[in-house]
């Protein structure tokens, strides 16, 4: 099991002590799409949905989740986030959703960014269900990461 850094050397599953680790600054972005049919792409965009603006409420949604991360995930870390930006954008045949998340700690914010697209997209799901109930989420990946000792990553 050696290379999990959350599979202790019995097997068993724990929590890292960061501790020891040095305080940096560290970033993530992530990234996912949420695929729907083309009247309901316009109606997430025209801020006439039943449930209200669906743009402003994922992005929300996806801020709260991010901060929330660690009651989410298991062996995640509590984290102080710096920053947190969540954006919704019309794409071919959807909508995107993009979050940069940022701290200065002793461990990595990409579950944080993850989460936060993650929540997003079902965010975008249940506001638009009553609509469509075939969208897709789709695509949901960390696509760079900067800070701490593994250094600076970027998705190819």
């Amino acid at each position: 099991m050696s290379g999990l850094t959350h599979i202790d050397e019995t097997g068993r599953a724990h929590m890292v002590d960061v501790s020891a680790k040095a305080v940096t600054a560290r970033e993530a972005h992530a990234e996912g799409f949420v695929r729907m049919a083309p009247e309901t792409l316009a109606l997430a965009l025209s801020g006439d949905a039943k449930k209200g603006d669906v743009r402003a409420t994922a992005e929300i949604a996806g801020i709260m989740a991010a901060k929330k991360t660690s009651d989410l995930i298991p062996l995640c870390h509590p984290l102080a986030l710096s920053k947190v930006e969540v954006r919704v954008a019309p794409g071919d045949g959807g909508l995107s959703v993009t979050a940069r998340v940022r701290t200065t700690g002793q461990t990595g914010v990409e579950m944080e960014a993850l989460t936060a697209v993650s929540v997003a997209c079902l965010t975008i799901y249940d506001m638009l269900k009553a609509a469509e109930k075939g969208m897709v989420i789709e695509a949901v990946r960390l696509v760079a990461k900067s800070g701490g000792a593994s250094g600076d990553w970027s998705a190819p």
